[in-house]
């Protein structure tokens, strides 16, 4: 066996030192360097001249034409949601990685999906619960499958010892942080060990053809715990969010070799497990049959699926010299810049005023169409005058007042005529996009004082 070589390298820009620097002397990060291990085999050192003169290759250039795309063949999951994320369901011999918070419903997640696959034999390898805990909360999902199997083991080459006699179709790693290998004289959960581990279950996957899904804990800071190699050596990193206060979660993908990661999954927790939530929209609108002042529907994007978002706003007279600014779930210096524009352009008077901005059901929007909808209420409000429930906003904001165009607004407009809205508000330069023809009434716009006297 090798002699096993530890260094440091900078997880910041990757430089390499000998031992611990508190300082990176390249690029002056504090508290970047950890330890990882590199192990160097005599008999795989090649100078040039070894390279120059060697025939015996295992691998040849191929033409790319001449490269057969079987290999990526996809196997559903049995979960719409997660099948929407993965881009179609699950790769044959692909590494995903799926972080999130304790306690958001990881584990669930997983168990649900092993429980209903269809015609694949499931390894469920848990380092954290034992098999009765296991037990419990598949009886709580109410969901059977003859071809599960669970081992509570940490050893990397005992899990592929069971791996290789059981023959499964789609491993479950829960989690990356608590198993092991005999090859690294270190803790679980250390950097090398994760490292470690993380390129053991991808060189499993890729010559036997399984999927490995790995269970990664999180920081406090929302990454994924462990080197920021582990993202690099996976094929999907997916990540599970949400709020405690709230029953709904969020499954949004950060990278993914096989997909598009613009998509998004919504589920709602329940007693009995995760459920699909197919029409998110109707979630996330109050009922009510009174209209409100400061309150308004815009019509987002999440990846593909259009949503209609309850934005509620509250301006008022400032109690302190300094008006205070607030929002939540939307970007707070894009609300200044709003702010700024329609003192601006449209003439209010908001450096006294206090403005508190909310999206209903803790939703946090980075879609610039929900400008106009954010406008809406605060102007509503300070008018102290009711938006129609049944109205609906769609459009970006410059800072010269204008409203501009958004991507796929026929898309958004057919959510709002689905949803029973009788208006939408839309920019006059995306009348060339809509195409087809609406029950519901489009009304265009191009500046933000024609929103003033439409709606006041």
């Amino acid at each position: 066996m090798s002699k096993i070589r530890t260094v440091y390298f900078c997880q910041n820009c990757g430089a390499q030192s000998a031992k611990w620097i508190g300082k990176c002397p390249t690029c002056n990060e504090w508290n970047t360097y950890v330890e990882e291990v590199v192990n160097k085999k005599e008999e795989e050192k090649f100078t040039w001249r070894d390279r120059k003169t060697s025939t015996t290759f295992t691998n040849k250039p191929q033409k790319l034409v001449d490269i057969s795309d079987n290999e990526n063949e996809r196997s559903s999951t049995e979960d719409s949601e997660l099948d929407r994320v993965l881009g179609g369901g699950m790769v044959r011999g692909s590494l995903i990685l799926l972080g999130g918070e304790p306690g958001i419903g990881k584990s669930t997640l997983l168990l649900q999906v092993a429980l209903q696959v269809k015609n694949q034999k499931v390894l469920y390898v848990s380092g954290e619960e034992s098999g009765s805990q296991i037990k419990l909360r598949a009886d709580r999902i109410k969901q059977q499958n003859d071809d599960f199997y669970i081992i509570t083991e940490t050893n990397t080459q005992k899990i592929f010892q069971h791996a290789k006699d059981l023959q499964p179709q789609l491993v479950i790693i829960d989690s990356v942080q608590t198993i092991y290998t005999d090859s690294i004289e270190s803790t679980p959960g250390s950097v090398s060990q994760i490292r470690e581990c993380a390129a053991e279950m991808q060189r499993y996957a890729k010559e036997n053809g399984v999927s490995v899904v790995l269970v990664g804990h999180i920081t406090k800071d929302g990454s994924i715990a462990g080197p920021k190699v582990l993202e690099h050596i996976v094929d999907v990193v997916l990540q599970f969010e949400g709020d405690n206060n709230y029953l709904y979660r969020l499954l949004r993908t950060l990278k993914n070799r096989f997909g598009s990661t613009a998509e998004i999954g919504i589920y709602e927790m329940d007693s009995s497990g995760l459920k699909v939530v197919d029409n998110p929209s109707q979630l996330l609108l109050t009922d009510r049959v009174d209209a409100m002042s400061g309150i308004s529907i815009a019509c987002t994007m999440e990846g593909l699926r259009p949503m209609m978002v309850e934005v509620q706003a509250l301006v008022s007279n400032a109690v302190y010299g300094t008006a205070q600014r607030s929002a939540t779930g939307f970007d707070v210096r894009r609300m200044h810049m709003l702010l700024a524009v329609l003192e601006k352009r449209a003439g209010y008077k908001l450096a006294l005023k206090d403005v508190f901005l909310n999206i209903a059901g803790g939703f946090k929007l980075n879609d610039p169409a929900t400008d106009l909808a954010v406008i809406a209420s605060i102007m509503s409000s300070y008018e102290d005058q009711n938006i129609s429930y049944k109205y609906a906003f769609a459009g970006e904001v410059g800072l010269s007042g204008e409203v501009r165009a958004v991507t796929r607004i026929e898309q958004r407009i057919a959510e709002a005529q689905k949803l029973g809205f009788e208006k939408i508000f839309v920019s006059s330069y995306a009348q060339k996009s809509v195409q087809q023809k609406y029950f519901i009434q489009i009304v265009y716009i191009s500046k933000v004082y024609e929103l003033l006297k439409l709606l006041f």
